[in-house]
């Protein structure tokens, strides 16, 4: 990033960056004593005022920045509003949320979930979605949607029960390399102790197979949350007769996929098709 390039000419996160350093020469401090301050390594805090830590500055950091500035939540609140711009203003509140929970309950028919998609995945769904966009729009998105995985890295992530219909395995996203990909990451995340991945099979038949995706969100208050979307946005239930019927369909969905262990033998044998 050019010193002297205008403001209006960068992207939200070259425009934080800016602003960190800014902040930070205003106080006479070096990058060095920033990151011991924030718990991070120079090299971290030079990506960060250069726009060029990807796919962006964590949370941490941006507190750290704040105590260590005295600008209240300043730096928190801007890397808020950087995440949500990025999204759509409808899924804003489920992303919120998501972040919250403590057990995510999942159906995926025909494309994977967003917080499981690799880079190339990603990106091909959004040049896909949105072939008249510019290319630093749909990097931005991709950026965005990478994001995601960070609430793996809380202290206390939550639980992901992801059901995964066999159509969101055979289903070409952007060529034979991206969907091994993405096949390699869904055996990497189904390894981890906070994840349970199920393959809902084909041959579990129309039953299973003609359930809408939707995602339940529980909280350690235990209030429990149902979102379902469509093409045009999404929405959330909290109506305890609602909730209840999506948590008997997952239980249903549930008892007709494969177990994880076999779920991960058909990844596996995918894998080698894709590869092939």
């Amino acid at each position: 990033m050019d010193e002297t390039t205008p403001p209006e000419h960068l992207n939200p996160l070259q425009r934080f960056g800016r602003d960190i350093k800014q902040v930070r020469l205003a106080r006479k401090l070096t990058q060095k004593h920033l990151g011991k301050a924030t718990g991070y390594s120079e090299g971290y805090v030079s990506k960060v005022e250069s726009g060029t830590l990807l796919p962006r500055p964590s949370e941490k950091f941006a507190k750290g920045c704040d105590l260590t500035f005295g600008t209240a939540e300043l730096f928190a609140g801007l890397l808020r509003r950087i995440e949500e711009g990025d999204h759509p203003s409808w899924f804003v509140p489920y992303l919120n949320l998501e972040r919250k929970a403590s057990r995510i309950l999942d159906y995926s028919t025909n494309i994977v979930k967003g917080i499981l998609q690799t880079e190339g995945y990603a990106r091909a769904l959004f040049e896909a979605y949105f072939s008249r966009e510019e290319v630093e729009v749909i990097e931005s998105k991709v950026a965005a949607r990478l994001r995601r995985h960070a609430v793996f890295e809380l202290a206390t992530p939550p639980f992901l029960w992801t059901i995964v219909h066999e159509a969101c395995l055979r289903t070409v996203v952007g060529g034979a390399e991206v969907m091994a990909g993405q096949l390699e990451f869904l055996l990497t995340a189904a390894a981890s102790p906070n994840i349970k991945l199920q393959v809902m099979p084909f041959s579990a038949g129309a039953p299973a197979a003609s359930t809408r995706p939707f995602t339940v969100l529980r909280f350690t208050n235990a209030r429990t949350v149902l979102y379902t979307e469509t093409r045009v946005g999404g929405r959330m239930y909290d109506s305890e007769q609602t909730v209840d019927a999506a948590l008997d369909d997952y239980d249903l969905l549930r008892a007709h996929a494969l177990s994880p262990d076999q779920s991960v033998t058909l990844i596996k044998a995918l894998l080698k098709e894709y590869r092939a």
